[in-house]
């Protein structure tokens, strides 16, 4: 692994930082978020159309940069630093790989240009709150579990063919779409929806993902009767709002081919890289409200003197230090890991023993999500009285904490999820057994997975 940045990684990081230190301030951050959209919709529209940060790590032949997951958990972190409200995780980091994965050349070459562009958002919208289940960061989505189990083409988490989550069923004139998803990131905003349904029934349920796009509508599709119903839920974090989807008999489309797409793959390939992405974004928020209580303590005087020299503060704030920089270790090389895994071939020496596992993310997500949580805390009691003020932005760090873990945690989940799929827990139970982990004495002496 080489850890050193190129120089259009560097330029990436300090063309958007620059920006983004101009036009993401405490003050725009607070405005943007009680707009309709939850976000500075003439800042998108610089990004993607100056910047092509939506299309960063997509193809250069859909309009894309051409980079990949390393460049994109850059750029998060630098979104994280400020709290940027945008769909940029939505859009860049869940739909669009996606899209590009399994989309069919035709769904590649209308949507994915749009999205590259900054013209078009989108998102991915999962029943309840399973979307780190569906990503394979908290469990078994259903596919290969990575240990040599296989969860089949179920995907329980969608709904299993049972009544909630979402189901899909052929008719004449096209696939239609009936159920809700709870908690979608930029729901309300999205023009696109890469909707993860259960088809088939119960008896024969698989997962499928549809495109369903708000302008897709019959002449016999009255709104808030049947078809698409967007409604923005309160979010403990404003800056990262997200919306309860209807669905009923809504037309979509199947994206990708009808049979042999890998679904449950491709979604548990995407948890790797998003899982870096967001740990990078963690790291990039813990670092922001680490500058501003480093700052705070430096300035603020108590005793004739600042309170950053007293030794007590000078200890908590190493601690916190410390904390970031093995959360940001952890981050890159999960976003390398992923880069990695999305470039490999056959022709790579060593086969597929060389490519690392695409399941650090997991991990890297955990400590990411630890680090934000500790410095988050102290920012608030380092800032005083003044931290637990509505006023100053400190609860602001101190709420995308909370809500992140809420939303892709929690972290003792990631964390178990990564020791099931290095077979620790098979060690554990085969040492209670006596027996060493793998030791062949028919079913009982094999590991399971928890």
């Amino acid at each position: 692994m080489d850890a050193a940045f190129t120089a259009e990684q560097d330029e990436i990081r300090r063309t958007l930082r620059e920006l983004l230190l101009k036009r993401c301030g405490p003050d725009e951050v607070k405005a943007a978020v009680r707009t309709p959209a939850g976000w500075d919709e003439g800042l998108w529209r610089q990004l993607g159309e100056h910047l092509g940060l939506p299309g960063l790590a997509l193809p250069a032949e859909y309009g894309g940069a051409g980079c990949g997951p390393a460049e994109l958990a850059l750029a998060c972190e630098e979104a994280g630093r400020v709290l940027l409200p945008s769909p940029l995780l939505a859009t860049a980091v869940l739909a669009a790989p996606l899209i590009a994965a399994l989309g069919t050349e035709e769904q590649r070459d209308v949507l994915l240009p749009r999205i590259a562009g900054g013209e078009l958002t989108a998102t991915l919208a999962v029943p309840g709150g399973a979307l780190p289940l569906a990503l394979g960061l908290t469990g078994d989505n259903g596919g290969d579990s990575g240990n040599g189990d296989s969860g089949g083409d179920g995907g329980d988490w969608a709904g299993g063919g049972r009544a909630g989550g979402v189901q899909a069923r052929r008719t004449p004139d096209g696939w239609r779409l009936y159920g809700q998803a709870d908690q979608v990131l930029d729901g309300h905003s999205a023009g696109l929806l890469v909707v993860a349904a259960h088809t088939g029934g119960y008896a024969r349920s698989r997962t499928q993902l549809f495109v369903v796009r708000d302008d897709i509508r019959d002449d016999d599709v009255r709104s808030g009767a049947m078809g698409l119903t967007r409604t923005r839920r309160t979010a403990l974090d404003e800056t990262r709002p997200h919306a309860r989807i209807e669905l009923r008999d809504m037309k979509g489309e199947l994206l990708g081919p009808e049979e042999g797409a890998d679904v449950l793959g491709a979604l548990a390939r995407l948890g790797g890289s998003a899982a870096a992405a967001l740990a990078a974004e963690a790291v990039g928020a813990a670092e922001g409200a680490f500058a501003r209580t480093v700052e705070y303590v430096k300035a603020r005087e108590q005793f004739g003197r600042p309170i950053g020299s007293f030794q007590a503060v000078k200890h908590r704030l190493a601690d916190l230090y410390v904390q970031i920089q093995a959360a940001r270790s952890a981050a890159y090389y999960a976003a390398w890991a992923a880069a990695e895994v999305a470039s490999w071939d056959d022709s790579v020496e060593g086969g597929p023993e060389a490519v690392p596992d695409p399941a650090v993310g997991g991990p890297a997500l955990a400590q990411a999500l630890e680090a934000l949580r500790a410095v988050a805390g102290e920012a608030v009691q380092l800032h005083g009285g003044i931290g637990f003020t509505w006023e100053h932005d400190a609860h602001l760090y101190f709420k995308r904490a909370a809500s992140d873990e809420l939303l892709f945690g929690p972290v003792h989940r990631l964390r178990a999820r990564a020791a099931q799929r290095a077979g620790l827990f098979d060690a554990a139970k085969a040492a209670a057994r006596g027996t060493a982990p793998g030791a062949a004495a028919g079913p009982a002496a094999q590991g399971v997975g928890i």
